[in-house]
């Protein structure tokens, strides 16, 4: 402690905490860009588990669609997988499916 001491009182001390602040955004980038490459590999492998007829992956999907969270906001897609979940025996996706036919119902 008695260095951090002796740098804190010299005259160094604004590069000492620019090179800090160089060195947690860095950080912090490299952290975001790996936890967004993380996301689309999830993504990648729950659209092939759901093709391959995973139940939970089915409803996470529709779940994505229907919020757009790393993908495009696409309410036929969701109710694409809600289908594929329902059939599968789902009864949130059962649910959610009604939801959706009574409110586009009204608008045809």
């Amino acid at each position: 402690m008695e260095w951090f001491k002796k740098l804190m009182e010299s005259e160094d001390r604004e590069v000492f905490l620019l090179g800090l602040l160089a060195l947690f955004t860095l950080w912090f980038i490299r952290s975001t860009i790996n936890y967004y490459y993380g996301q689309k590999r999830k993504l990648k492998h729950m659209h092939r588990f759901a093709k391959e007829g995973d139940l939970d992956a089915q409803r996470q999907l529709a779940k994505r669609y229907r919020k757009g969270d790393m993908v495009k906001k696409s309410c036929d897609q969701a109710a694409f997988w809600y289908q594929k979940a329902a059939f599968s025996g789902d009864e949130e996706a059962k649910g959610f499916l009604r939801q959706f036919f009574e409110s586009h119902k009204k608008k045809c």
